[in-house]
C-alpha cells in the first residue's frame, strides 16, 4: 500500500467518529478523520449528558466530545476539522474530496449522524440547549415537575409526550394540523394521558426567553394568524431528523429515510465501506449506542483489511 494511502479514513465526528477512531488508531491502522467544520455531533447542542456510563456527576455535551476526541488522538488518531465534499467508492482505493484535495484510503467509516429538523421560529438558535432540545430521552430529566411542550404530530412527537410525563408536571403537544401522522394507538395514548394537553390548528412563531432560558413561546394559528401565549420551561422538537448524507450522492444503499443501510455487520453495500451512529441508526439515537457501534465499525474495518491483505 502507497504512502499516500490512507488504510481508514473516518468521515464525521462524534460518539461514533471518536470511538472508531479511537480503536483504528489502537489497531495501528492510522486513521484519518475529517471531522466537519461543526465537529462534534449532536452532542454540541446538549448541555448536560447524564446518561453516558462513567459519568456519575453528569458532563457536558461539548465537554464530553472535547475529551473523546483528545483520547483518540493520543493514539495516533488524526483529525481535521474540515467537511468532506464528495467521495468516488467506485474502486478501491475510495477517493475523498476535501477543499478540493484528493485523499485516498483502502477503507471508509461514515460517521456522519444524523440532524434534526428544526423550527426555524424566532428565538430558537439562541434557545438551543438552553430549554429547547430534540431528545426527550436525552433531556427529559431536567424538566421535573415543570410545563414543557412538544412540536410535532406523528409516532415519534406522541412517543416524547408520553416518555416526558414522568418528569413534567404537563406536556402539551403542539400541531399545525388537525390531523396526525401518528398511528391511532400512539395519539389515543397521548390524548387519553391526563398530564397531555393537544393543541391544534398552532404552530411556535416565537420563543421567549428570560433570564436562566426559555420560558414560553408565541403560538400562532396558521389559519387565520392569530396568537397566543403558552408559559414553559423546556420545549422539545419533533418533527423529525435527516441522515447527513448528500456528499454520498447515492453511491451506498439508503432506506426509504435516507438512513445507510448495513448489509454485514457494520459494513454497507460496498465493501471496505462502513457506517455507524445516527447515519445508520434512527431507533435509538443515543450517545453510547453510537460509539458503540463505532467501536464495531472499527473492528469490522480492521478485520476487513487483515482479509485483503
Amino acid at each position: 500500500m502507497g504512502e499516500d494511502v490512507k488504510s481508514v479514513i473516518i468521515v464525521g465526528s462524534g460518539p461514533a467518529g471518536y470511538t472508531a477512531g479511537l480503536y483504528s488508531a489502537r489497531a495501528l491502522l492510522s486513521p484519518l478523520m475529517f471531522a466537519g467544520y461543526m465537529s462534534g455531533g449532536q452532542l454540541m447542542l446538549t448541555s448536560d449528558v447524564e446518561n453516558f456510563p462513567g459519568y456519575p456527576k453528569g458532563i457536558g455535551g461539548p465537554e464530553m466530545m472535547v475529551e473523546m476526541r483528545e483520547q483518540a488522538e493520543r493514539f495516533g488518531l488524526e483529525v481535521q476539522d474540515k467537511n468532506v465534499e464528495r467521495v468516488d467508492l467506485s474502486q478501491r482505493p475510495f477517493s475523498v474530496w476535501v477543499e478540493g484535495e484528493e485523499f485516498k484510503a483502502e477503507s471508509l467509516i461514515i460517521c456522519t449522524g444524523a440532524e434534526a429538523i428544526w423550527l426555524g421560529a424566532e428565538g430558537e438558535e439562541e434557545q438551543k440547549g438552553r430549554g429547547i432540545s430534540t431528545c426527550a430521552t436525552c433531556d427529559g430529566a431536567f424538566f421535573r415537575d415543570e410545563e414543557i411542550i412538544v412540536v410535532g404530530g406523528g409516532d415519534s412527537a406522541m412517543e416524547e409526550a408520553i416518555f416526558l410525563t414522568r418528569f413534567a408536571s404537563k406536556v402539551t403537544v403542539i400541531h399545525r394540523r388537525e390531523v396526525f401522522k401518528a398511528s391511532k394507538v400512539m395519539y389515543e395514548r397521548a390524548a387519553e394521558h391526563p398530564k397531555i394537553e393537544i393543541k391544534t390548528f398552532r404552530q411556535v412563531k416565537k420563543w421567549i426567553a428570560g433570564d436562566q432560558g426559555l420560558i414560553g413561546a408565541v403560538l400562532e394559528d396558521p389559519r387565520d394568524g392569530s396568537e397566543e401565549e403558552i408559559s414553559c420551561s423546556g420545549a422539545f422538537i419533533a418533527i423529525g431528523h435527516k441522515p447527513i448524507t448528500s456528499f454520498l450522492d447515492d453511491q451506498l444503499e439508503t432506506d426509504s429515510e435516507g438512513y445507510i443501510v448495513h448489509k454485514e455487520n457494520t459494513m454497507t453495500a460496498v465493501p471496505g465501506v462502513f457506517a455507524a451512529g445516527d447515519v445508520v441508526d434512527k431507533r435509538y439515537r443515543q450517545a453510547i449506542t453510537a460509539a458503540g457501534m463505532g467501536c464495531q465499525a472499527a473492528i469490522d474495518a480492521e478485520k476487513w483489511l487483515e482479509e485483503q491483505d
